[in-house]
């Protein structure tokens, strides 16, 4: 009787002992919980970097819902404006910059900075003015004088030496690029200053197509896992384009790959694709106006051929011609519908992604389309976004059956 009250008790202390630890062990659980979900978290900040130059490149790729939606495609937008310097010039300006220095022709941190010179409209100056301030040079611009008040802002804030000049043809001598050169060179040939210079020289200097070969290309490619029907962008320089379609056609072989230019009015790129002709009806004798390239859309659209263009313009296959008064439409529906505050180019880019599906019967299709997202709509407000403010409620009521 004794032994079998023993082998009850021993019996009741295990079973009273393993409840105690379950029960303990579970309180613990429940108290942790919360603390290892804080643990857990999504938060995953990038490690800290050396240099402000260090976070150039490697820019978002997101979904635009509402071109997606309507559209029945797939409709990415890569935000080149999330670059520091707040443009995809950020990955030019670095690349060149840098090269000059390997090569000694300009040498950083010297008491009498040395300069980077180059002509722009805007976007790259800045570019270039941030990299030097980073990598302690002095930056010196020359633009046209009607330049957007917010581009200039920046410009000078960065403390950029800055040279405005009145918008001229490209075979005067006085023209904004022109007028870089020769600053450039007066540099160089003082023999009583100390400073060198270097010319970006962003139209014509193959490092332009050449970076976007190596990074802004392949960035896309892998954020698409490699299923891309068709890149639209717009030409400036003939940069990025150029760069992300060779990358695209000739190193993936993406052969069925549709490359479109978006065009602003005014500019001959469109006619130059559609019809091999670099001309626009503008260029006629007596309706040209103020500007080479008259309208509001800044940072793309030439009449003449440039060798970052040249280089490239095999794997190019359409282009589309874009209003202002539709780029002006687009930019309040992105805004309006997808949070996205672009500015001009990148309106002209997204035009040109409803015209591709239009032209080709694509709706509902299902296709994977990317176009580029140049710079933020904060850098023209004084300008494009001031009349896309002001477009009228009636002009607003509109689908994008009316773009």
């Amino acid at each position: 009787m004794t032994s079998n009250s023993n082998k009850l008790s021993i019996r009741e202390a295990v079973i009273i002992t393993v409840s105690l630890i379950t029960a303990g062990y579970s309180f613990y659980k429940l108290k942790e919980t919360p603390s290892d979900e804080k643990k857990e978290s999504k938060v995953n900040p990038p490690k800290s970097i050396d240099n402000i130059t260090d976070l150039i490149g490697n820019t978002p790729l997101v979904k635009v819902q509402s071109l997606s939606k309507y559209t029945g495609c797939e409709v990415y937008c890569k935000l080149e404006l999330q670059n520091p310097g707040g443009s995809a010039k950020d990955r030019v300006a670095l690349k060149v910059i840098k090269d000059a220095i390997e090569r000694k022709l300009i040498t950083p941190h010297k008491e009498k900075k040395d300069l980077v010179f180059e002509g722009t409209s805007g976007s790259t100056g800045i570019s270039i003015a941030l990299i030097c301030n980073a990598l302690g040079l002095q930056s010196f611009i020359t633009l046209p004088d009607d330049t957007s008040l917010e581009k200039l802002k920046l410009l000078e804030s960065f403390g950029a030496l800055i040279k405005k000049v009145k918008p001229a043809s490209i075979v005067d001598p006085e023209q904004y690029v022109n007028s870089c050169i020769e600053s450039c060179k007066q540099i160089n040939e003082d023999v009583n200053d100390e400073r060198k210079g270097i010319f970006v020289d962003q139209f014509e200097n193959e490092l332009n197509w050449k970076v976007h070969f190596e990074t802004t290309g392949p960035e896309i490619y892998e954020q698409m896992d490699g299923k891309i029907d068709c890149f639209i962008s717009g030409v400036g320089t003939g940069g990025t384009i150029g760069g992300v379609a060779r990358y695209l056609k000739s190193e993936k072989k993406l052969k069925h790959l549709d490359v479109v230019v978006a065009d602003p009015q005014g500019s001959g790129f469109f006619n130059r694709i559609r019809y091999g002709v670099m001309y626009d009806n503008l260029e006629k004798e007596g309706s040209r106006r103020r500007h080479q390239v008259d309208t509001l859309v800044e940072g793309v659209g030439l009449n003449r051929i440039t060798h970052n263009f040249h280089k490239n313009e095999k794997y190019i296959n359409l282009a589309y011609r874009i209003k202002d008064i539709e780029a002006l439409k687009m930019a309040r529906w992105l805004s309006n519908n997808d949070g996205l505050f672009v500015g001009s180019s990148s309106c002209i880019n997204a035009c040109s992604v409803i015209k591709y599906i239009e032209e080709f019967g694509y709706k509902n299709s299902g296709k994977r389309i990317v176009f580029v997202a140049c710079d933020s709509g904060s850098r023209h407000l004084s300008k494009f976004w001031k009349e896309a403010l002001n477009l009228k409620e009636d002009e607003l009521m509109v689908t994008l059956d009316d773009l």
